[in-house]
């Protein structure tokens, strides 16, 4: 097993710290890890609290993509009238 140069430095520094053994610090680190991974903690499932949008009406949100192709379309035709009208 090879591991990363970070990860065996903090190991042997919890090694050091806790006086055990760097194979004893290496064991219960995966040990732990591990079980972690393995646990299934009771969680509260996440839940998306709906609001509402603050839409004016006629405005259909499913549309919302088509409405801003529309403004953009409408400001660059509005640009380049302009830049006709300055061509003249």
């Amino acid at each position: 097993m090879t591991l990363d140069p970070d990860v065996e430095r903090l190991l042997k520094e919890v090694a050091h710290q806790t006086r055990q053994s760097f194979k004893q610090v290496l064991n219960d680190a995966v040990r732990n890890g591990l079980q972690a991974a393995t646990s299934n903690p009771k969680r509260k499932p996440f839940a998306v609290k709906a609001r509402p949008m603050g839409l004016r009406a006629g405005i259909d949100p499913t549309r919302l993509a088509e409405l801003a192709d529309d403004l953009e379309a409408e400001a660059f035709q509005a640009s380049t009238r302009r830049l006709q009208g300055k061509k003249k």
